[in-house]
């Protein structure tokens, strides 16, 4: 049976997981991307950057960071200053989302991410056999494979919920050890929604962070084949 290593996986998730972040018992306003708290906390960002030469209230992080945790707000530049308080959704304040900025250098925009995704994630990291190495019980595409969660020790394999839908999300790891949430169908269901003009190559995650406040955190780049249908686009 073909295993790779699980490692190098905090490299993804111990920024916002001190300990495994998020607090239980948490209320109904924890949870939800109110539309309101997104403003303010962009209100509070604009507001930080107009009155300090164009810096941006983010923490510092290592430049390989994924691209979509790489910027967290800093609430501890912008509140209370230019905010009475840290939203009771974000993991500051015992919520399940983090606060990123995307697109930093033209227009920076808050967004979330869903930090059970890095939870699930983590748990697998525990999981993984003694020597270190994760069983995979198949290949799904050329670098991406499946965990064969029984020998790992669960009773059926993991899924994550996904942010976009009631539908659950299965996980793949690559041979590097990283193991990413397959969010290939949330993207085909946007391929399917709206007519955009996609050339193979391009990175297609776009029609998750334009269209949704939480961005595909976790995730290995997708590109779309002859059938305009996403396939991971691993990078040599």
């Amino acid at each position: 049976m073909k295993k790779i290593r699980l490692v190098g996986l905090f490299t993804l998730i111990t920024f916002i997981l001190a300990g495994c972040g998020y607090k239980s018992g948490q209320q109904p306003e924890n949870l939800l991307p109110y539309e309101d708290q997104l403003m303010a906390v962009q209100t509070a960002v604009n507001s930080f950057r107009e009155n300090s030469s164009g810096l941006l209230p983010i923490k510092t992080r290592d430049l390989e960071t994924d691209q979509y945790i790489k910027y967290p707000v800093d609430f501890k530049k912008i509140v209370p200053t230019y905010m009475g308080e840290v939203p009771a959704n974000s993991y500051e304040a015992g919520g399940i989302y983090q606060y990123v900025l995307m697109d930093v250098e033209e227009n920076p925009t808050v967004k979330l991410v869903d930090l059970r995704l890095a939870d699930t994630i983590r748990d697998i990291n525990y999981r993984k056999g003694i020597n270190g190495f994760g069983p995979v019980s198949e290949t799904i595409a050329e670098g991406v494979y499946k965990l064969d969660y029984e020998k790992m020790g669960y009773n059926s394999d993991l899924s994550v919920q996904s942010p976009y839908s009631d539908i659950q999300l299965p996980l793949v790891a690559t041979g590097d050890g990283e193991v990413y949430v397959d969010y290939s169908i949330e993207l085909n269901r946007m391929l399917q929604d709206h007519d955009e003009v996609i050339e193979p190559g391009d990175d297609i995650r776009f029609l998750l962070t334009d269209n949704f406040a939480i961005v595909p955190a976790y995730s290995l780049p997708y590109t779309v084949d002859e059938n305009n249908e996403p396939v991971f686009m691993l990078t040599k």
